[in-house]
């Protein structure tokens, strides 16, 4: 069975760099209702920059196109959050979730999905060459004394 949010945002941009910020603090506000410490706030905004910059970076590498995020609440503290994108797509999900592997320009660490990783309890990813990616990302964020 599925569990049910306890509530959900959803915000549609534009993949222009400047948009990775809006992104992050955004994500950031909405977990804020699970009274998270400041370094789960931190981890959580690092993953979201390192999938939404995939998006504007990798899925539109010669054109601005559309970055959907999702996020949700679940009454088990846990936070999920989706990055859409509807670009290029990626050919080798497992080679791209490779650390140092980049398709981008020399620039690049090729550390993004690595990174996630590091940040979150679970990073999923399904994408279709020439229709999108979707990253979903998971953290269960602890519980602390006065919580409810």
């Amino acid at each position: 069975m599925k569990k049910k949010p306890i509530n959900e945002a959803e915000l549609t941009f534009l993949s222009r760099s400047a948009n990775e910020g809006f992104a992050r603090t955004s994500a950031a506000c909405f977990a804020a209702q699970l009274d998270p410490t400041l370094e789960e706030i931190n981890d959580v905004k690092t993953a979201v920059s390192e999938a939404v910059t995939n998006a504007i970076v990798h899925a539109y590498p010669d054109r601005l196109g559309k970055v959907h995020l999702r996020l949700r609440l679940y009454e088990d503290q846990s936070l999920e959050i989706q990055v859409r994108d509807w670009g290029v797509g990626i050919a080798d999900v497992e080679q791209a979730r490779t650390p140092l592997f980049t398709t981008g320009s020399e620039e690049r660490s090729g550390m993004g999905f690595t990174i996630m990783e590091s940040f979150m309890d679970e990073v999923r990813v399904k994408s279709t060459p020439g229709k999108g990616t979707v990253v979903t990302l998971r953290r269960v964020l602890a519980r602390r004394a006065g919580r409810r």
